[in-house]
């Protein structure tokens, strides 16, 4: 009896690893918001990582992470680091582009709780007197990943932080707008 249980458990074994080993390792996660502002308004606020704080949906997680601002001071080639809690881990930020009013690409490299590299998008675009904001993060899952994302379902958690931190943005946007 306890030799089938064992042949069992290594066929269930075999099963999951050959199931996390074909899911697909690219994923895209992406959350738009609409906020009555202008481009450049909204734009401003991503631009600088320096005005993250103010709306950033990690920021708060963590009163007493300590945080580091190098390279320019906003747009290409600035770059933001962190150590915190378990809830935000370590990691870094570089601005690789911004192209005024219209995209900026970011280069998010996480260090801790896990290893990972991530490139993360915002596109800005007016319609009328608002602008619609996509953030978009994209890469590439390990097997460590696969596995995990077989049982919590990433796109709505790492989503539901875009989302709270998009209304954050249209909170600090538009209220930067009307001064």
């Amino acid at each position: 009896m306890l030799k089938k249980i064992i042949i069992a458990l290594v066929i269930i074994i075999i099963v999951f690893v050959i199931v996390v080993a074909t899911r697909p390792a690219d994923f895209t996660i992406t959350r738009s918001a609409i906020i009555a502002a202008t481009p450049e308004t909204v734009f401003a606020q991503v631009n600088d990582l320096h005005k993250w704080d103010a709306w950033s949906p990690w920021a708060k997680l963590d009163p007493a992470m300590k945080q580091i601002h190098e390279g320019a001071p906003a747009g290409v080639g600035a770059i933001y680091s962190w150590d915190g809690n378990k809830e935000v881990g370590a990691g870094r930020m570089t601005i690789n582009e911004s192209r005024t009013n219209e995209a900026i690409r970011i280069k998010l490299e996480f260090l801790k709780p896990f290893a990972a590299v991530n490139d993360t998008e915002f596109t800005f675009k007016p319609e009328g007197n608002q602008t619609t904001v996509t953030w978009t993060m994209t890469g590439k899952n390990n097997f460590m990943s696969k596995a995990f994302c077989m049982f919590m379902n990433m796109d709505r958690m790492v989503g539901g932080d875009f989302e709270k931190g998009l209304a954050s943005l249209k909170t600090v946007a538009e209220a930067a707008g009307k001064n």
